[in-house]
């Protein structure tokens, strides 16, 4: 039997990743973050338990390298569903929905997260970050921005200070609040993306508004940028 190529090596590597970083998804929703163990994490991947060490240096590191892996998965699937646009302020207003959504149906998860960003290690530059960076930064330059430099880190804030806001235990902002205040920031009509409580096209999972929320702002006007 002749060794393996060493793009296959590769390809076997990536996907033992892969089904760690999903498996870390599925049992800190299911768990929570203290609750889930890394053997429990490579039991459910089916994975050797020493590959968990082997591709991260703990498990908070492995938690956020999961989760921007999610967040990107489910940026791109938004972006790209039918029907397909390159209108700049619908893939804005696509990019917001898609992220906010997130801490609407995973809570847990996003809230296990956040807590993680603030700890002493802080912000993870692994490659799931990368790439959704980089689907962050070209919504930024198809919205038409002369300075993605600058307009992308603001933009990774806001929506990081929205998900925050969205669960701040015991005192919650709505979801519609803190879209309106998202689209009038960026002239987006609250006709574009996905509103709240109305299923895209193409068949996607709708969304429900959280109960605690009653009727939907419109942002105001379509301020220039």
């Amino acid at each position: 039997m002749s060794p393996r190529s060493p793009s296959v090596n590769e390809e076997l590597r990536r996907r033992s990743r892969e089904r760690l970083l999903q498996a870390t998804v599925e049992l800190v929703s299911e768990r929570g973050y203290e609750a889930t163990k890394l053997g429990d994490i490579a039991d459910r991947a089916g994975a050797a338990r020493g590959l968990v060490s082997y591709y991260f240096p703990g498990k908070r590191q492995l938690l956020q390298s999961a989760v921007h892996r999610l967040m990107h998965l489910t940026l791109a699937a938004a972006l790209e569903r039918e029907p397909h646009t390159d209108d700049g302020r619908e893939r804005l207003a696509r990019a917001v929905d898609a992220i906010l959504g997130l801490a609407v149906d995973r809570p847990r998860l996003m809230r296990t997260h956040m807590a993680g960003i603030l700890q002493a290690e802080g912000f993870v530059q692994c490659p799931e970050q990368q790439r959704l960076a980089e689907l962050l930064r070209d919504t930024v330059e198809r919205y038409g921005s002369d300075d993605v430099d600058q307009e992308y880190p603001l933009l990774r804030a806001l929506l990081m200070g929205a998900v925050f806001a969205l669960l701040m235990p015991g005192a919650p902002m709505p979801l519609q609040a803190l879209r309106a205040e998202l689209f009038q920031r960026y002239g987006l009509d609250w006709e574009l993306g996905v509103p709240p409580g109305v299923a895209p096209p193409g068949g996607t999972h709708p969304r429900q508004p959280p109960r605690f929320v009653a009727g939907a702002p419109r942002a105001s006007g379509t301020q220039s940028k």
